[in-house]
Formats: structure tokens, sequence, C-alpha cells
């Protein structure tokens, strides 16, 4: 039960990610603040967390310099590029195409040469996911009003974290540094990153809800749920945080339909069931390896110090799963 409500806890925080963008967005804030005020706060929080622990940010250039990378395609580019996205684009939709992170991360390892010749399952489980990708989007209904840019920076936000996990997991992975402290480094590096993009987009009235919305962002869905999911990887295991990776779109969806009145259509549904099957698929050949901590998640996917090899993502680097 204490598991099961755990991991409850961390799906609903992580997961309700898409709709503080959402709210922020309405209320006045631009992209490029919510991406700024999220890395800020969410770095705070996890440098309080690291000084708690006694831990301390990396002092080698070398680190740092990983760091950026990290950073950018980590957070800095994929927060953007939510925010971006959601403009246009239900908050529900933006959760199920998170959701496409493993699929990008397949290609790109293919791509590399860090994966083997596919087997049938693995195939299959890739074009499902893409087919579920195509369904939500239904590109030949006219009316569907989903095949925009702002659902092409979604998607561009998921390949991004593909990017960031490959190169976390080769340059930033087991070596040595603490967990917390370096992702408290990396939120603070993907501040300085993000902070040009303050200047993009124009002028609007900010209301009190807006910034709450942006704090729960920041504090709870992006600095806290690394915390957590990193607890969780430390003492259930990578499966417990697969499962989380599981539930965010049901729970982005849920919210987007409960709280904004987002509508809630078959094809979507649909099509974000495809997706999970095919992720699923994609993910049978990796199921039950060890988890390294270290450095790149949950959210968020998830956090950039764990990078859990079974889960391939969900779990991010200091980053909720949106």
């Amino acid at each position: 039960m204490t598991s099961a409500i755990r991991m409850g806890v961390l799906a609903l925080l992580w997961g309700s990610g898409f709709l503080w963008i959402k709210i922020s967005l309405n209320e006045g804030l631009t992209p490029g603040w919510i991406t700024f005020v999220r890395c800020v706060l969410g770095a705070a929080v996890l440098l309080a967390l690291a000084y708690g622990a006694g831990q301390r940010l990396p002092r080698d250039r070398a680190t740092w310099g990983r760091l950026v990378v990290a950073a950018f395609f980590c957070n800095a580019l994929p927060f953007l590029l939510f925010s971006v996205g959601e403009q246009t684009v239900d908050s529900g939709v933006a959760g199920v195409l998170n959701a496409t992170t493993p699929l990008w991360s397949l290609l790109i390892g293919l791509a590399l040469g860090t994966e083997g010749p596919l087997r049938a399952t693995r195939l299959t489980g890739l074009a499902l996911g893409f087919a579920g990708v195509l369904l939500i989007f239904a590109p030949w209904s006219h009316g569907s009003g989903l095949m925009s840019w702002g659902a092409l920076a979604l998607l561009g936000a998921s390949a991004s974290y593909a990017v960031a996990f490959a190169y976390m997991a080769r340059r930033l992975t087991g070596r040595g540094t603490a967990p917390l402290a370096l992702s408290a480094a990396q939120l603070l590096t993907a501040t300085g990153l993000s902070a040009p993009a303050l200047a993009a987009g124009g002028t609007a009235t900010v209301t009190w809800a807006g910034v709450l919305a942006v704090v729960v962002l920041g504090v709870l869905a992006t600095g806290l749920t690394f915390h957590l999911n990193y607890r969780m990887i430390a003492e259930e295991g990578p499966t417990a945080a697969a499962t989380v990776g599981y539930l965010l779109p049901v729970v982005s969806v849920t919210l987007g339909a409960l709280i904004l009145d987002e509508p809630l259509t078959v094809r979507v549904v649909a099509g974000m069931a495809v997706v999970l099957v095919g992720v699923g698929l994609t993910r049978s050949r990796t199921r039950g390896t060890r988890v390294e901590p270290g450095a790149t998640d949950p959210e968020g996917a998830a956090p950039a110090s764990v990078v859990p090899r079974a889960v391939a993502p969900p779990t991010r680097s200091a980053s909720s799963r949106g």
C-alpha cells in the first residue's frame, strides 16, 4: 500500500506538469518566463536538498562542460518547447506526446550503433508508437486542429530528452558525483541557458493564478519530483519508476479534461493507448537491468542524476515529465 501511494503521488506531481504549464500560459506568462522560473525554482529545491544531504556541487571544469550540453537538451530546450507547444495544443495531448521519448531513444540508438538489430517485437513497438502519434494528430482530418507547429514543438521536446539521455548515459553517468548536487548543478546551468528566452514574446498581464501555477511547476513538478523519483529508484528499484512513467500520460489527460475542460475524444484516448503499448514493446529487451546513479529522469520525466537503464527513460534529469 505504501508503494502504491508513493507511486500515485509521484505520478500525480509529475503528470501535472503539463497542466501547470497550460495554466501559466493562460494566465499571462510567456514560454520564456515559464522555462526560466521553472529552472530557478527547481534548482533552488535541489540545492536545498543537496545541502541537507551534505553534497557539494562539482568543481572540475570538465563536469561543468558536460552539464552545459545535458542542461540544454534535458532542461532548457525541452522545457521551452513544451511551453511553446502548449500554446496551441491541449495539456493532455502534450503529456501523451511526451511518452514518445523512448521511441526517439531507440531511433537514436540505432543511428549511433548502440542498438543491435531490432527483433520483431521491438520493431512492432516502434511502428505502433508512431502510429499512435499519427492517430492523435489525425493529419487526414482537417478539423482536428492538432497537426500544428505546436505539436511539432512537443515532439521536438520529446526527441530532445532522448538526445539528452543518450549523451548523459555516456558522459555523466557513474562518475562519482553526488546525484542531488549534480542535478542541482544541471538546473543551475539550465537557468543560465534559458535566460535569453526571457526577451522573446510580447508582454501580457500576469495573474496571481499564473504565478502560483509556475511556482507549483518549479517547486513540486520539477524539483521535488526528482527527489521522490530518486528515492523510489533507490528503495524500490527501476520497475517501480517505470510503472510511474506509464501513468504520466493518463494523469495529464485526466487533469486536462477535469480541470481545463479539454475535449477527451475517443481518437486521443485510442492514440494514447497505442503509444503506450508501442513503448512497452520497445522496452521489452531492457527490463530488469540495473539503475546507475550519477547523472541524468520523470517527467519528468526525470531527474538529472539518475539514469534508469530499465526505463529508457521515464525518469528524467532534474525535470518533470513535462
